[in-house]
């Protein structure tokens, strides 16, 4: 198992944004690696692990869906 950890800005308030993680290991072929739910960021700590299935990908692709905080998706890191 794998674990996505995703920042947004310490300032930030609180929001849920829903989202989901798709993994490649040629660019073309996708495989859903965390079908899509919500998560939260806390204001103060602004910090989401999401854990991921076992599954060998070069590339990741992130899709958000959801936002309570904003009419976007928000992301200003992630570590894989």
């Amino acid at each position: 198992m794998g674990l996505l950890v995703q920042k947004l800005p310490v300032p930030w308030g609180t929001r849920t944004q829903t989202l989901s993680v798709l993994g490649s290991t040629d660019g073309s072929t996708w495989t859903t690696l965390k079908a899509s739910a919500g998560y939260t960021f806390t204001e103060g700590g602004n910090t989401v692990t999401v854990p991921l299935s076992a599954a060998e990908a070069r590339y990741l692709r992130l899709t958000f869906t959801g936002n309570t905080g904003w009419p976007a998706g928000q992301l200003a890191q992630v570590e894989a």
